[in-house]
């Protein structure tokens, strides 16, 4: 009962707290990929939290601890008596608890791909493909660049941002959005959706979405600085800090490009490599830790009860 206990209390903590620190660290920007994979970490690590909390208080852990014949033997007990009305509630909480997930995920990817088919059917009537760009191009008065993201993905650019960016700032915009195509930024955006719409109560998911959000675009900013001088895209950024893409689409401009303009003019030192190392390790145990406390306890009889049959011999 003390391991569930100390998930309980574990993910009670982590949904109030976590998100400060995680928001306050520094580094994120000098690593937007750690840091989103620490984003999303947290939360699938308060989830998983919860569901071993209430998965271990109805378990005991003696189950492992006296070996396989003693865990058939329970298996075997409730397959012909039936779980009893704890059994029922944990799982049926659980069961809830990944449901909800599972259909706010598929409710979020499912709009998106509605919306963006309606879009890429605009595009192929008011739209016209530029093979020098490689880019779909809109007569439009705001100067905007952005992607629609998924199978068929298009990269789009009006003839106002045409007229505004120079050569060399559309090629550094332009790959700043493929960027996110390639990287597959779309689904990494509804994963953090997803743990938002499925519990809004939860403070520590909300952030996670917006902060996943906003480092999705530094990351994108990060890949194209690549192959284009970081000057060029501070200066795309700016021609393109007023427009607005629809929701469902990721664009290069947008309410953060000012912010991202700073960063791109003034590189911060990349990570070395124990920050790197310790930030992994941060990773591995938001994602692990739940599982070694609900299991720590099953292990430790397991142990006890084999080291005593041991002496016995």
């Amino acid at each position: 009962m003390t391991d569930a206990l100390i998930l309980a209390v574990y993910t009670v903590a982590a949904c109030a707290l976590l998100a400060r620190p995680l928001s306050a660290a520094r580094w994120a920007e000098r690593a937007p990929r750690l840091a989103i994979a620490m984003w999303l970490s947290a939360c699938a690590s308060v989830v998983g939290s919860a569901l071993l909390a209430v998965l271990t208080a109805t378990v005991p852990a003696d189950a492992v601890g006296h070996g396989l014949a003693r865990l058939f033997e329970l298996c075997t007990m409730m397959l012909a008596e039936g779980p009893g009305a704890s059994a029922w509630a944990a799982l049926g909480a659980c069961a809830v608890t990944l449901a909800r997930l599972a259909a706010s995920l598929a409710t979020v990817l499912v709009r998106a791909r509605r919306e963006r088919g309606r879009h890429a059917a605009m595009l192929a009537l008011l739209g016209r493909p530029d093979r020098a760009l490689g880019a779909i191009v809109v007569d439009y008065a705001e100067p905007l660049v952005y992607c629609l993201p998924g199978r068929a993905a298009k990269t789009v650019i009006t003839t106002a941002a045409l007229r505004s960016l120079s050569a060399s700032q559309v090629a550094a915009v332009l790959a700043h959005e493929r960027a996110h195509v390639r990287g597959r930024h779309h689904l990494v955006l509804a994963a953090g959706e997803a743990f938002a719409r499925a519990f809004p109560f939860v403070p520590l998911f909300d952030v996670a979405r917006r902060e996943v959000a906003r480092l999705i675009e530094l990351r994108a900013d990060d890949v194209a600085a690549r192959r284009h001088p970081r000057v060029q895209i501070a200066a795309a950024l700016v021609g393109l800090a007023t427009g607005r893409v629809p929701a469902f689409v990721m664009g290069a401009g947008g309410q953060s490009a000012l912010t991202r303009v700073r960063r791109m003019l003034r590189p911060a030192a990349p990570l070395a490599r124990g920050e790197r190392l310790a930030g992994l390790a941060t990773v591995a145990l938001l994602l692990g830790g739940p599982a070694v406390v609900a299991a720590a306890p099953a292990m430790s009889a397991f142990v006890a009860h084999h080291c005593h049959a041991l002496t016995l011999l």
